[in-house]
């Protein structure tokens, strides 16, 4: 069923590093972004590319900023920018996605549905976004840049997948 994932940076940054982009935007999902985040850490980057792929920019209602800074009092870990991603999510019943540890467990007591960047490598695998060859490349470089957080078991598990399935 499709769904409206508010994104954090990280996972943004991840799908670059991975050369895997574009493919967010072929799922059946949305992909969404806080303006306040697309504003402060994307629209100088690569902002204008992410809009012409379908990246949406939501504001966030002012009820909805104090419930972002009432997350960065509850938790000091989190940037305010990231506390942002969490309150446009749970003001829009949506997914958010993030790979910050501190941040998912903040969305897990707000019972806001929060997953990451491995999720969305099996979405793309199960609605055949990518083939198989291109998400076993693109964990590998991901994996291999020297900024990678994610799990590596989670991660080996995949190629392992990955590398059964191109046999």
């Amino acid at each position: 069923m499709a769904a409206l994932l508010i994104s954090d940076t990280s996972i943004l940054i991840d799908l670059e590093r991975g050369d895997v982009a574009e493919a967010a935007f072929r799922t059946s999902h949305e992909l969404a972004v806080p303006d306040v985040l697309f504003k402060r850490e994307l629209e100088p980057y690569n902002g204008a590319q992410l809009r012409a792929l379908g990246l949406k920019v939501l504001p966030l209602e002012p009820s909805g900023v104090g419930l972002a800074a009432g997350y960065r009092v509850r938790e000091p870990k989190i940037s305010f920018i990231d506390s942002m991603a969490l309150a446009l999510a749970k003001a829009t019943t949506s997914i958010l996605l993030t790979g910050d540890a501190a941040l998912r467990a903040l969305a897990d007591q707000e019972t806001v549905e929060c997953h990451g960047l491995l999720w969305l490598f099996d979405v793309f695998e199960n609605e055949a976004t990518l083939e198989v060859a291109t998400l076993h490349a693109a964990l590998t470089r991901i994996r291999d840049h020297p900024n990678c957080r994610l799990p590596r078991h989670e991660v080996d598990k995949r190629l392992a997948h990955y590398t059964k399935r191109m046999e």
